[in-house]
């Protein structure tokens, strides 16, 4: 009895660890705050517009690096193997002199001495005579650079540009707007994505919602299947209403399965904005906003919505095709400076050194230090300057346009979201009493087909117009939801006009 108390006990144990095992990972909560806060590191997207920031800021430090002096060091080393001058440091090689005599490598200047003998005034003279004649005329050429085995160089180069007709100005002013142009993107990038995954997550809400209502209309559908199948069987009901309540059932179950799929794709949205495994359970903490006043938080930083700047000229695309104005100015200032000569400092300084063999020392280096002022005039290029400046005067021209048509497009996208806004709203103010209405009708409804008052077209016309109409007011808690947050990210947001909310939620039946 023991050992099977025992192993009973061991049995219940590994029965209790195996359902450990298989339950579920709990759900992670997730509020709209966390959502938007992780979206930002994980998107691509926004990666990508901050790339085009770190560039645009290295080309304006391109740019300006013109504006100072340019320092560069250098130091070589060469070897010479064979060289061309070899013969004038080599000696006389024909083999034609008779002399078996050392000939003397080096003479001294010969000077007069009338003051000593007249022997050794001959001897001198002689001595003289004999150098000029056998010591090799090209014999200090050894001591020049050309063709040297061994060669030292260290050198300085130091350049500063003068005068370049404004061009290097123009340059950096270009350039500056190219980088306020891409930190003007970035913004709009986080602008969208905020708006993207607030879209997502409210939709991945609404989809939960619909879920509950399309399995609230079937346990509703099943109850009265169950009553009427009851009535069916002591006889107080007819065949056709049996029928009715199972058709009508039937037919609400492709509903729920519908409803089911909308939200796993609307969660797998969500997770794919978020970078999250596709497979983890989540739990939305936002509220929807349908069952109150709809008064569930917004992104950190909303203000009233009342309050909306809507200015065309705060608009991101605005003020990036102004940017655009600004950079095609400055590069027709760059084309018009083509013309113009330029003038331009150098300085070179070198320490060399031609060593026998091994390493120079100090005092073998000679220094070489060179000073120069260069201007350059472009006196023909063909035609090459007066394209340069057509076309930086064609670019102006597209990018003054550009901002026109900017301006008018951001005015009228800005109006397109205070409408959807407002429709949205309106919408939501309609739709206020009326699922309570609804409730009440259905359950009245309900008891006069109990009682044998009503028929079964009646109680299911009152399920299909309360679903519709707890549809309908999620739908458009979701809409002003998301027309808020688009209103109140609007300066930042690039164009695309709000689409104004239907009366009814896709695939509301």
């Amino acid at each position: 009895m023991r050992r099977a108390l025992m192993l009973l006990a061991a049995a219940v144990l590994a029965a209790g660890r195996s359902l450990d095992a298989q339950a579920p990972a709990p759900a992670r909560p997730l509020s709209l705050e966390e959502a938007v806060r992780l979206a930002r590191p994980a998107s691509e997207t926004i990666g990508i517009a901050r790339a085009g920031v770190e560039r645009a800021r290295g080309q304006e430090a391109q740019a300006r690096s013109e504006l100072f002096p340019q320092l560069t060091g250098s130091a070589s080393y060469t070897r010479t193997l064979a060289s061309q001058f070899s013969a004038l440091t080599r000696g006389d090689s024909s083999g034609t002199s008779t002399d078996t005599t050392t000939a003397p490598t080096s003479c001294a200047h010969f000077v007069a001495d009338p003051t000593r003998p007249i022997g050794e005034r001959v001897d001198s003279l002689e001595s003289a005579v004999a150098c000029a004649t056998s010591v090799n005329p090209f014999g200090q050429f050894r001591n020049l650079p050309f063709g040297q085995r061994n060669q030292y160089n260290f050198g300085l180069q130091f350049s500063q540009n003068l005068f370049a007709g404004g061009r290097i100005r123009a340059q950096a002013r270009a350039a500056a707007a190219v980088r306020r142009s891409a930190e003007v993107e970035l913004t709009s990038q986080e602008a969208e994505l905020t708006l993207d995954v607030t879209q997502a997550y409210y939709d991945a809400v609404l989809s939960d919602r619909l879920v509950a209502i399309a399995d609230s209309a079937l346990a509703q559908a099943e109850r009265t299947l169950a009553d009427t199948r009851l009535a069916r069987e002591v006889g107080n009901a007819p065949e056709f209403d049996l029928l009715r309540a199972q058709v009508t059932r039937d037919n609400q179950r492709p509903v729920v399965i519908q409803r089911r799929a909308q939200r796993d794709i609307a969660y797998l949205r969500l997770r794919q904005l978020l970078n999250l495994p596709l497979a983890e359970p989540l739990m939305l903490t936002t509220p929807l906003g349908d069952s109150d006043s709809l008064a569930a938080p917004l992104p950190p930083g909303d203000s009233a919505t009342a309050a909306a700047d809507t200015a065309a000229e705060h608009r991101a695309v605005v003020r990036r095709a102004g940017e655009n104005v600004t950079a095609q100015e400055g590069r027709l200032s760059v084309a018009r400076a083509g013309s113009l000569p330029t003038l331009r400092l150098t300085s070179a300084f070198a320490r060399i050194a031609y060593p026998a063999s091994g390493l120079p020392g100090w005092n073998d280096f000679l220094s070489d230090w060179t000073v120069s002022l260069a201007m350059q005039v472009p006196l023909f290029t063909g035609g090459r300057l007066g394209g340069d400046r057509r076309v930086a005067h064609a670019d102006l021209d597209q990018a003054r346009l550009q901002l026109q048509q900017a301006r008018e497009q951001a005015a009228l996208d800005a109006r397109t979201s205070i409408a959807a806004r407002d429709a949205a709203e309106a919408a939501w103010a309609a739709s206020a009493g009326t699922v309570e209405q609804a409730r009440r009708a259905y359950a009245i409804a309900e008891l006069r087909y109990h009682e044998g008052i009503s028929t079964q077209t009646e109680l299911g016309d009152a399920r299909l117009l309360l679903q519709q109409a707890e549809a309908n007011r999620a739908q458009a808690a979701r809409d002003v939801q998301v027309a808020r947050v688009r209103l109140s990210l609007l300066p930042n947001l690039p164009l695309g006009g709000a689409a104004l909310p239907t009366s009814t939620p896709a695939g509301a039946r």
